[in-house]
């Protein structure tokens, strides 16, 4: 098999490669980390390569430019230095560290400090009389006054947020 050549090129960055091993057969492997990173990042990223090699070698590099214009090549993950392949949520959070260090990430962040956004439903309001059951047992009376409070609070609680529609798709 010939071997690849090389060219000058002009490249959108950040820019993240993937080399992968195809004896190894980490094509699947290498495309999964590259849609996760796409689907995260979309457009903050100027392209995602994947590009095949042999000898059991698997890195995720990325490419910016300093503030010289100067290319810049960052060893995000190396399968043999860093003990097997990165767990989604931590190639993720070393991607977001070099572009976009104050990007939140959700849920890969892990728990978020409460703010006026997501804070603390309000506690159960108290029963209306017409609320309350009658004719029942104390057990069952009290069984139906959980059920309504549930209810209030899954009314009061917010309606789910909309996601912002693609500024491409207008």
């Amino acid at each position: 098999m010939a071997e690849p050549k090389t060219a000058s090129v002009t490249a959108a960055v950040p820019r993240v490669v993937i080399q992968f091993c195809i004896q190894c057969k980490w094509n699947l492997r290498a495309a999964y980390y590259a849609q996760e990173l796409l689907q995260t990042f979309s457009t903050s990223l100027g392209e995602v390569s994947l590009r095949p090699s042999t000898g059991g070698i698997f890195t995720v590099t990325l490419e910016t430019l300093n503030g010289e214009s100067i290319l810049e090549s960052h060893l995000i993950w190396d399968r043999k230095r860093d003990g097997g392949f990165p767990e989604t949520k931590e190639l993720k959070k070393k991607v977001r560290d070099i572009i976009d260090p104050n990007r939140d990430l959700g849920h890969v962040d892990g728990k978020k400090k409460p703010t006026a956004d997501n804070a603390l439903p309000p506690p159960p309001q108290e029963l209306e009389p017409q609320d309350k059951l009658i004719n029942t047992s104390p057990g069952e009376q009290s069984l139906g006054i959980q059920i309504v409070q549930a209810e209030r609070n899954a009314a009061a609680a917010a309606p789910p947020k909309e996601k912002p529609a693609c500024e491409d798709c207008q």
